[in-house]
């Protein structure tokens, strides 16, 4: 019992979630509350609160913000391709591209794959289309982060936002490493 409250603990939330997560937690007790005190039959209280306890489980998982160290997987979700592409944004050249699906239960917090200097963000306005369609990489909202490595090898990290995840914010800057 105490090993699973040390690992409780351990859950940290990321910050960009704390008013979803607040106003979102007020709300389903309010309308759980009237719907005890105001209605004859418990039925919709317990089904309403039921669904929305999942709901809001799986939105406290959406931004939860485990400890990462370097060397693993940038991204949980899973590996849907990996390609050779022609990259004509910044490179004009053959690339070879990982791209990593999350979906709705995965934690939505990236990491960088290497460890440098940021050479250059570009962030890009857009839709939010269903992220596996072929068109989302094209027309969604995304950012580029190119980063170099110490042996002058350029990285470009592209974030696509979908239709479920409608933002998408960088705390790197250019020139940091």
């Amino acid at each position: 019992m105490i090993k699973k409250i040390k690992k409780l603990k351990k859950i940290k939330i990321h910050h960009e979630g704390t008013d979803t997560l607040i106003y979102s937690f007020i709300a389903l007790a309010t309308i759980s509350i009237l719907l005890w005190r105001f209605i004859d039959t418990k039925i919709p209280f317990w089904i309403f609160t039921t669904i929305g306890t999942i709901a809001y489980l799986i939105v406290l998982n959406f931004y939860r913000c485990p400890i990462r160290y370097f060397g693993e997987a940038p991204a949980d979700g899973k590996i849907v391709v990996i390609e050779e592409v022609e990259e004509n944004r910044y490179f004009h050249e053959k690339r070879i591209m990982v791209s990593i699906f999350m979906n709705l239960f995965n934690v939505h917090a990236n990491w960088f794959p290497v460890d440098r200097k940021v050479k250059l963000i570009r962030h890009f306005d857009g839709n939010f289309h269903k992220a596996w369609l072929p068109k989302a990489s094209e027309e969604n909202e995304r950012a580029d982060v190119l980063i170099t490595t110490p042996n002058g090898q350029d990285i470009l990290c592209r974030q696509i936002a979908g239709a479920m995840a409608r933002r998408i914010v960088t705390y790197a800057r250019e020139g940091e490493d």
